[in-house]
């Protein structure tokens, strides 16, 4: 049975992980009969936005005990996660992928990844182990593996595109309901709520990357 790392970025898709794409993703996994390990880093949120009004509050979370609200508590802290006890991470979106899990909503090209979320993907990389991001999130990756240069795809946004090209990826242009696989780096993208426009729409790119991470974990 494969051990899939679902690495969040908080919960919401303002500030946090995109709820759908993590539900969506761990229901597939579920189904496959992976074992899941949610984890996050243990970092404050850039900032914290009322869902409702799309507002910034005056206040402070913190990026692991909101991703718990999505793994319903059963989750690790990200520095405590080793590349050796996975078979293979994926990255759902939302703009915690690039404002907790990186800076890339602020800086773009010249953004940098956290420094957890930086090694467990080196790691992972260095282990011949597959990632999948889903939505933004193959910003930050690209960042990460710059050296690599791994192809993804974050659907057709031309300045997201050129973005992670000027950081050392290649981009892909896909639709919705497609996954890019680059089969060298092991990396597994789709586009999800990039593109959307609805839950069912993006399901079934997630459902796709999540059997094509599995299948390359060999679970």
């Amino acid at each position: 049975m494969a051990k899939i790392g679902v690495l969040l970025s908080g919960c919401g898709v303002f500030d946090g992980a995109e709820i759908h794409e993590a539900v969506l993703t761990m229901l597939a996994l579920d189904r496959a009969g992976a074992t899941i390990v949610c984890m996050a880093p243990d970092v404050d949120q850039y900032h914290v936005v009322n869902h409702l009004t799309q507002e910034e509050m005056t206040e402070k979370r913190n990026v692991l005990v909101e991703s718990a609200r999505i793994a319903r508590g059963e989750i690790k802290d990200l520095k405590d996660v080793k590349a050796a006890d996975l078979d293979g991470l994926i990255m759902p979106g939302g703009f915690g992928a690039a404002k907790n899990l990186s800076d890339f909503a602020f800086k773009g090209a010249e953004s940098t990844v956290e420094a957890e979320v930086k090694r467990i993907l080196e790691e992972m990389s260095a282990a011949s182990k597959p990632i999948g991001a889903i939505c933004i999130s193959p910003a930050p990756l690209a960042k990460a593996l710059s050296a690599k240069k791994p192809e993804v795809t974050i659907g057709n946004d031309q300045s997201t595109a050129e973005a992670i090209e000027a950081m050392g990826g290649q981009h892909k242009t896909c639709t919705v309901d497609m996954i890019h696989v680059d089969g060298a780096n092991k990396v597994v993208t789709t586009p999800a709520y990039m593109l959307g426009p609805g839950i069912k729409d993006v399901a079934v790119g997630i459902e796709k990357l999540v059997h094509k991470v599995l299948e390359l974990a060999g679970g």
